[in-house]
């Protein structure tokens, strides 16, 4: 965006009124606002050319391999123009390795993919904060050799007692065993066999 000498003027009178403020006459006022409505144009028609400019882009991709020339020629304008290379890019432009001019673009797309790849995995990362810094701890000594921390080691007491279990109270029945309700059961014993006279 280039500003024209009158533009200056105004926008070095805004700049040094934001620095040092004092009252504006009402024409100052109205050429900044004239100003501001200007670059506000300037930014949506950059906004429009930019969008016209990755739609032939895509029109030309489209197309290939006839439209290598141009295709190449619209992509490196996309790329200056701050275009992120998509994966459709990056996949025709490998079907044009042939051509050493796609080949440049191709490894120059590759590196803009994977700054913009990793810049938002940077975005998305939540900041983990460092931990507070500890002093190291100091080395023990063996406590195995003489002079060691063996002496000073707590010795080891009795170990715990198990619980006793819980008697059952004298007016408490005992709950009794599954074998004693339900009794195994006996095999049947076969009838005997009728001889049959005869």
């Amino acid at each position: 965006m280039a500003f024209g000498a009158d533009e200056l003027r105004v926008l070095r009178r805004a700049l040094a009124v934001a620095l040092h403020p004092v009252p504006l006459a009402d024409d100052d006022v109205r050429e900044c606002l004239r100003l501001a409505a200007s670059v506000d144009e300037a930014v949506r028609e950059a906004g429009r050319l930019r969008a016209f400019l990755f739609a032939e882009l895509a029109r030309y991709r489209d197309a290939l391999p006839g439209t290598a020339t141009g295709y190449l020629e619209r992509l490196q304008d996309a790329l200056a123009a701050g275009y992120d290379p998509r994966p459709d890019d990056l996949a025709a432009l490998r079907t044009l390795r042939g051509n050493p001019a796609a080949t440049a673009v191709l490894r120059r797309c590759q590196a803009l993919a994977e700054q913009s790849v990793r810049s938002r995995l940077a975005e998305r990362a939540v900041p983990v904060p460092a931990p507070a810094q500890e002093p190291a701890p100091r080395r023990a000594r063996l406590l195995a050799l003489p002079g060691g921390r063996a002496a000073d080691a707590p010795k080891p007491g009795p170990a715990p007692q198990p619980k006793p279990k819980p008697q059952p109270k004298p007016d408490e029945r005992p709950v009794p065993k599954p074998s004693e309700v339900f009794p195994p059961r006996r095999k049947p014993v076969p009838p005997p066999e009728q001889w049959a006279v005869g």
